[in-house]
C-alpha cells in the first residue's frame, strides 16, 4: 500500500511539472514605451518631480488671474474679492489642494465657510464647513455641487486643514460640438475616498440643469469667492498621460 501511494504521488508531481514547462508565457503584442521617472513628494502632499506648483507662497500668486485681490499669509492664500483662476490651463489632471474653513465658524448651511474648486473653470468640487453643518447634501464639502453627495462626509473642524486629491478626466467632444464622452473624477478629502469614477452630467450651475457645452480640451482651474474668508494652501497639478504604446512601423518602414 506504501508502494503504491508513494507511486501516486510520484505520478501526480511528474504530470503537474510536464503542465508547468509546457505552459506558455501570455504576451500582450504590445510593445510599451518605458514609463518616465517621477520622483514622489517627502510625503503624499507634497509635490512630485513632475507637479507644477500653483500655490506655495506669495510669490506664486502670479500664477492666478485676479490673485492680486486675495490676501497672502506665509504660504496660506486667503479668499478675497472675486474669483481667481490659473493662468495655465489644464485637462486629465491630479490636482492637489489644501483647505481651512474660518474659525470661529460663522453662519449655517451654504454661508459657513463656503467656496468651489472648479475645474476647467466649470466643473464644481464644493468647498463648505460642513463639520456639524447640516445643509442640502449635495452641496455639502466633497460633493460635485448639485450633482452628488460625496459617499462619506471626512470633514475635519474649523481652523485645521483639509486635503483634497483629485483625478481628473476631462470630456471630449467631437468637431461638430456633440459630446463624445463625458467628464469624469474620481477623489479623496483626506485621504476617504469619497468620489470613485463619477460620471459629470455637464456643469454645476446653481440655478439650472447640469448640461455639456463644447469646450476645448484643457481649461483653468478656478476658486471660488462666496464671501468666506476660506484659506488655501500647498496647491500643486500633474498633467496625466496614459501609458503610451511604442509606434510600429508597416512593412515600408512607415510608422502605421
Amino acid at each position: 500500500m506504501r508502494t503504491s501511494v508513494i507511486a501516486i504521488l510520484a505520478s501526480t508531481l511528474m504530470t503537474a511539472t510536464c503542465a508547468t514547462v509546457s505552459a506558455k508565457e501570455y504576451l500582450s503584442g504590445i510593445d510599451w514605451l518605458e514609463p518616465k521617472i517621477v520622483e514622489p513628494g517627502k510625503t503624499d502632499n507634497d509635490p512630485p518631480s513632475d507637479a507644477i506648483v500653483l500655490f506655495a507662497g506669495p510669490e506664486d500668486v502670479a500664477n492666478w488671474e485676479n490673485g492680486e485681490n486675495w490676501k497672502t499669509e506665509g504660504d496660506e492664500l486667503v479668499v478675497g474679492k472675486g474669483g481667481i483662476r490659473t493662468k495655465e490651463s489644464f485637462g486629465d489632471c491630479q490636482l492637489h489642494v489644501e483647505w481651512s474653513a474660518p474659525t470661529p465658524p460663522k453662519g449655517k448651511s451654504q454661508q459657513r465657510g463656503n467656496s468651489g474648486i472648479f475645474l476647467m473653470g466649470r466643473y464644481e468640487m464644493q468647498v463648505l464647513d460642513s463639520y456639524d453643518n447640516q445643509t442640502y447634501f449635495d452641496g455639502q464639502a466633497a460633493a460635485i455641487y448639485k450633482q452628488t453627495p460625496p459617499a462619506v462626509n471626512a470633514m475635519r473642524p474649523p481652523g485645521e486643514w483639509n486635503a483634497y486629491d483629485i483625478f481628473w478626466t476631462a470630456p471630449r467632444f467631437d468637431e461638430n460640438g456633440e459630446l463624445l464622452s463625458p467628464a469624469y473624477i474620481t477623489a479623496t478629502h483626506n485621504g476617504v475616498l469619497v468620489l470613485n469614477h463619477f460620471e459629470l452630467l455637464g456643469d454645476t450651475p446653481y440655478n439650472r440643469a447640469p448640461e455639456y457645452k463644447a469646450h476645448g480640451p484643457k481649461g483653468p482651474i478656478s476658486i471660488q469667492d462666496h464671501g468666506n474668508p476660506v484659506r488655501f494652501r500647498n496647491i500643486w497639478i500633474r498633467e496625466f498621460t496614459p501609458a503610451q504604446a511604442a509606434e510600429k512601423e508597416d512593412e515600408s518602414g512607415s510608422p502605421e
